[in-house]
């Protein structure tokens, strides 16, 4: 079997996949965060573990890019430029912005994750720089790239401000969760979520790819259920909790 038929196989069955695990999502929350509960390994601080999980998308990337046939064009590097920005800050400067009790997370957690992010790392970057053939530097002037980048970059800014407003609840040394508000959080529960669902959906056009369809996809599949579960839990955890927000999609659901 060639790389580019296990490639295509690959992509294939991870669509599959993903359909019954998002329904799974809805009765099972992984054990990290507001969650977590013993029985699921050996445990590592938060810190730590993001940089664990986060990272090899980081690096892998990286790998990926420069052993690739088709890394030369501008387009090229501007996919590595997006992708890069978005796993530097979240492998090395996000874990370091975290604040409140220094909660761990179970090595199996870590170790799902991992393997999520390199199936998915593999997938777009040797999409992008092997099995496509290349994007020519008139790629960059395409509408589907440029509305792509955009919507990317919009949903970058959501994620990352969502975030900050989420760091700013708690001063240093406090470990009390508060009900968020201000911004899109006075629409839905988690708009870091929607903002890094946005955010792959734009790669996704941008690439104009399976691959980065499968990305979107999985983003969905994993976060979609887990904002549920917040929303459910906000309304458990504050008598006040705004009754009209929604999990996810501002006036939606």
């Amino acid at each position: 079997m060639s790389e580019a038929d296990f490639f295509k196989i690959l992509l294939y069955a991870w669509f599959i996949i993903g359909a019954p695990i998002f329904i799974a999502l809805f009765f099972f929350k992984a054990p990290y965060g507001r969650y977590s509960r013993q029985g699921w390994g050996p445990l590592v601080g938060k810190r730590a573990a993001w940089i664990i999980m986060e990272a090899p998308s980081a690096i892998a990337f990286a790998v990926l890019f420069f052993v690739g046939d088709h890394h030369a064009t501008i387009t090229s590097w501007a996919f590595f430029i997006l992708w890069e920005t978005h796993y530097i800050y979240r492998a090395f400067i996000y874990p370091h912005l975290l604040r409140g009790k220094a909660k761990h997370m179970p090595l199996s957690i870590i170790l799902f994750s991992i393997i999520f992010n390199l199936v998915n790392c593999y997938l777009n970057g040797r999409w992008l720089f092997q099995f496509s053939g290349g994007y020519s530097n008139s790629w960059l002037l395409d509408l589907r790239f440029v509305f792509g980048v955009l919507i990317f970059l919009g949903g970058l800014i959501i994620n990352r401000h969502s975030d900050m407003q989420l760091r700013k609840l708690r001063q240093p040394g406090e470990n009390a969760y508060k009900l968020p508000s201000g911004g899109l959080f006075n629409l839905v529960a988690c708009p870091n979520y929607f903002g890094e669902i946005v955010e792959w959906t734009g790669w996704a056009l941008a690439t104009w790819s399976l691959a980065g369809l499968s990305f979107a996809f999985w983003t969905f599949v994993n976060l979609a259920p887990r904002a549920y579960a917040h929303l459910q839990w906000y309304k458990e955890q504050f008598i006040e909790y705004p009754d009209e927000r929604k999990a996810l999609i501002p006036w939606m659901w």
